[in-house]
């Protein structure tokens, strides 16, 4: 419950405190984003100070308030709440904001700054992630404590976002926003910053909606709080900065507990800044030190000191870590007594906060037998989601309206929906749901994921085709900055898939994301080799990982037989899986996915010819480059010149692998409608197309 307000002459002046640090600040370092930062001081200090229940000295608290700052470029939004609060930030951190080294980067990061619960940047990608917040922070009291009445679990916490009309703008917000709709979710407030400026200048060119109606329409509870006095947001006249009616906004939210709560919050930009206010130069620039110095006068401040900070507002505002303290032990006893009526859930507890595994999860890996005809890597992925999900109940995802494609579904779970949202073929329950659906929404998906990963605890999942992976870029990349272990299922990965053609059909995707650092991108080639790949994700919680599997059945070699290795190495992201029949290879044959089994076909054939070949499985180079150099020398050996990479895409970045003298059997086109297996034939994904490379390879090798 939030408490009435109390708001002094020393609250006013640290909000002012936090107005004169950011201009400050920004005019030190020569470039940023004041305006935003000025104008939502009030609201930024009110959260901060007034209605988070927060602990500065233990900012990992699992049970604290939430506030993701959308508007990731008004950074030293956060900034100023952050050293004000005594989160850990200090003077000389504001002073060396977006320099080198700095706690204080232009955009908030996560893990690098104490209290920055997400990193924000592009914009829209907050809203998303504060949306998965309140998705995980419901799940989480599912697991943890479901029997609580509403409003009582001592699991029970708040999420809060600043969005701006750039956030807004952009559609993963839309995306993001109709699913938090749907989930009703209740612990979700956004307060929208409707300045109407961005870099171009006034919004009216490009975005002139009814925010507020849309967010009606997608099931939001709207409050609008106007500063501006019904005024066109340019005429700074008539402006008041009436907090207690943003506070009582704030509560009226609070108490909607069925619904996600837009706040519009009508500012003028650059606030009270006696030129600079409502310019699109005050939101991308510094003001100018004769600008700085006349606002400074505005507020009382002294124009020829910089970084002012009077004592008597950091000893108030510092007092948040004297009440966070007190909120912190009360909780601790509350805590003490809930574990030792829930020792399982308190166990469960304990083992998420350190993402540890739970124990025989790897004795519940299913295991396939050898079979020529095989199991598409989708459908034995699937198996393995299911086999898991009984041991490691903190897994939970789900699909982008490709469940029945993508075998993401946990069988027999319910939905992670409101009851009332149930339908014949999925039935909700909001608490223990383990089911996701995100809709026709990649990119949202991913932002959600992000925030659920940010969130701790919980281990999410969420499926598409890997060509829509494109749609979800954005996102995907922000999870690799921030090491998020959050685990992509991208299935129909090639021109196998067959006969939806050249649009669904991935050709450039694989080298495009393994593009991106610190995303490891697994393709295994056979059903074992996917329970092992799973495994190892899931061992992985310090980075973000994509499945890449087929649609089309792929057989199943025998593991620790005929020649076979075991699956032991395939957290190793390369290994030998056939030796060659003499001392040593004439020539190396690397495969990955659904192309492993044509370098099993090739070895063969070059056999019969008299010619030695190893057949290694590639599943991830990611996992292969953090191997030794001896072990990759040992795989590889840098005497054996003859190589050839057989995979069914671009050959980007196999060069390195193969070397000087090395064929690449890759697709250099976009696919063709047709059934999987002529599609191959025609583009010569074959095994007398990878035997006859492997001896271009070694007449290259000898010349």
């Amino acid at each position: 419950m939030i408490p009435e307000l109390e708001w002094t002459d020393l609250d006013r002046k640290a909000v002012d405190t936090a107005r004169v640090l950011a201009m400050d600040a920004v005019q030190k370092v020569g470039n940023g984003h004041p305006g935003t930062a000025m104008s939502l001081a009030p609201a930024a200090y009110l959260l901060f100070q007034k209605v988070m229940r927060h602990d500065p000295a233990d900012p990992n608290w699992i049970s604290r308030d939430r506030f993701v700052l959308s508007a990731g470029h008004s950074s030293i939004t956060l900034y100023t709440q952050l050293f004000l609060g005594g989160f850990g930030l200090e003077l000389d951190d504001l002073k060396s904001l977006r320099t080198w080294g700095s706690k204080t980067p232009g955009h908030p990061e996560f893990g690098h700054t104490a209290g920055v619960e997400v990193t924000t940047g592009p914009l829209g990608q907050g809203l998303g992630n504060a949306v998965g917040m309140a998705m995980a922070a419901r799940r989480e009291r599912g697991l943890l404590d479901p029997g609580a009445a509403p409003g009582e679990s001592l699991f029970d916490h708040h999420i809060y976002a600043i969005a701006s009309d750039g956030d807004l703008q952009e559609g993963v917000s839309s995306e993001t926003s109709s699913i938090a709709g749907t989930q009703k979710l209740g612990n979700l407030t956004v307060i929208y910053d409707a300045n109407r400026i961005s870099i171009e200048g006034d919004t009216d060119i490009a975005f002139n909606e009814d925010v507020a109606k849309r967010y009606e329409a997608y099931g939001w509870h709207v409050q609008t709080v106007d500063w501006t006095k019904g005024g066109d947001h340019t005429n700074g006249a008539d402006y008041a900065e009436d907090v207690p009616a943003l506070y009582e906004a704030i509560k009226a939210a609070d108490a909607v507990t069925d619904q996600p709560s837009m706040i519009v919050l009508r500012t003028i930009i650059a606030w009270p800044a006696p030129n600079a206010q409502n310019t699109e130069a005050a939101h991308g620039s510094a003001l100018g030190d004769d600008e700085v110095a006349a606002t400074k006068e505005v507020l009382g401040f002294d124009p020829a000191r910089k970084f002012e900070v009077p004592d008597d507002v950091l000893e108030h505002t510092r007092s948040l870590l004297q009440r966070g303290k007190a909120w912190g032990a009360e909780w601790d006893l509350k805590y003490d007594a809930w574990a030792a009526e829930h020792h399982e859930q308190a166990a469960l507890l304990f083992r998420m906060k350190g993402r540890a595994l739970p124990e025989g999860l790897e004795d519940a890996l299913p295991s396939f037998p050898a079979d020529a005809k095989g199991v598409a890597t989708r459908a034995a992925s699937g198996q393995v989601i299911n086999a898991i999900a009984p041991v490691m109940p903190e897994l939970w995802g789900g699909s982008a309206d490709l469940a029945g494609s993508n075998n993401t579904t946990i069988k027999g779970a319910p939905s992670f929906l409101p009851k009332d949202r149930s339908v014949e073929d999925w039935k909700g329950d909001p608490l223990e749901g383990r089911v996701l659906h995100f809709g026709i929404r990649e990119h949202g998906m991913g932002a959600i994921m992000n925030g659920i990963a940010a969130h701790g605890g919980t281990r999410v999942f969420g499926g598409t085709f890997l060509t829509f992976s494109d749609y979800m870029r954005g996102s995907v990349r922000v999870a690799a900055l921030m090491q998020a272990p959050v685990i992509y299922v991208w299935t129909h990965d090639s021109i196998g898939l067959g006969e939806d053609g050249p649009t669904h059909q991935p050709v450039e995707h694989l080298w495009a994301l393994r593009g991106i650092p610190g995303l490891d991108i697994v393709r295994p080639a056979d059903a074992n080799e996917t329970a092992a790949a799973w495994l190892q994700i899931l061992k992985n919680t310090d980075r973000p990982a994509g499945l890449i599997l087929t649609r089309q059945n792929v057989p199943t070699f025998p593991r620790g037989e005929d020649g076979f290795a075991t699956t032991a190495d395939v957290g190793k992201g390369g290994y030998v899986l056939v030796e060659a029949d003499g001392a040593q290879p004439d020539v190396i044959l690397i495969g990955t996915g659904s192309e492993v089994q044509l370098a099993v076909q090739a070895r063969e054939l070059l056999a019969a010819d008299g010619i030695n070949a190893r057949v290694v499985s590639m599943p991830s180079i990611e996992w292969f480059e953090q191997q030794t150099q001896a072990y990759r020398d040992e795989v590889i050996p840098p005497t054996v010149k003859a190589r050839v990479s057989v995979e069914a895409g671009i050959k980007q970045g196999w060069r390195e692998y193969v070397g000087d003298a090395g064929q690449m059997v890759s697709l250099e086109r976009f696919g063709a409608s047709a059934d999987g297996a002529r599609i191959f034939k025609e583009f010569g994904f074959t095994g007398e197309a990878v035997a006859q490379a492997a001896k271009d390879s070694i007449e290259a090798a000898a010349r």
